[in-house]
Formats: C-alpha cells, structure tokens, sequence
C-alpha cells in the first residue's frame, strides 16, 4: 500500500551530487565548473584543489561529495570515475539595502547558486 520507490535519475553507472546554496553568481561558478567538465575524478579534484578561484572551494567539496556517493551507495570504482556533468545555475538571491547620501537607499543583491555534478565510470578499453 506504499508508493513505489523514485526512479534514480541518473543510470546505474553514475552517481549525482547537488550543491544547492552556493554563495556567489551562476556566472562565476559556470568558469570553475568549465575547468572540470570531462576530465576524471581525481584529475578535477587536483584542479579545484589548486585552483585560485574563490567559488573552486564549493565546487570542490560538491565533486567530493559525488565521488563518495559513487563509492558507498552505487559501489563504482573511484578510479575509473569521469565528471560527466557539471551543470550551474541561479538560485535564490537575497535582498539587502545600503544607505546612501541625502537619505536614499540603494539595493544590493546577493546572488546564491546550484551546482549539479554527475560523474560516471567508464571502462577501460585494452
């Protein structure tokens, strides 16, 4: 009399991570992510590690967070693992207001992002 369980989203040889608050605009999270697209696991991380972009440090802890994922609950291989996607984009953006002369006010906006990485095993061809 239950529902049945969600379909995964993504196939059986992937694992999928999601950063859903990440502190800076889709714009400058999309250059970080850029960097890593397509290249394996451990290479990325190495990049994002070293990399002197402030919005390198979440995307890091993101892909980290995928690779576990493939590890304990998909039992991937850690080292066959390819990021096969990483999508960037807008989340909530908060409103705040900064006084200005002769009495005005002037409103700031504080962008926040998503970060969707799926990284994926592949086979080694002989």
């Amino acid at each position: 009399m239950s529902k049945d369980k969600a379909p995964r989203r993504v196939a059986d040889n992937e694992a999928l991570s999601v950063g859903t608050q990440i502190r800076g605009s889709a714009q400058k999270l999309n250059l970080v992510a850029g960097l890593i697209r397509g290249k394996r696991a451990g290479d990325a991380l190495n990049i994002l590690t070293f990399s002197k972009k402030a919005m390198a440090e979440d995307a890091r802890k993101v892909l980290a967070s995928a690779i576990a994922n493939a590890e304990n609950n998909h039992n991937l291989d850690v080292d066959a693992l390819v990021v096969a996607e990483a999508s960037v984009g807008k989340s909530i953006t908060m409103k705040r207001f900064h006084t200005r002369g002769r009495g005005k006010s002037t409103r700031i906006l504080k962008p926040f992002s998503r970060l969707r990485i799926v990284v994926r095993e592949v086979q080694e061809e002989a």
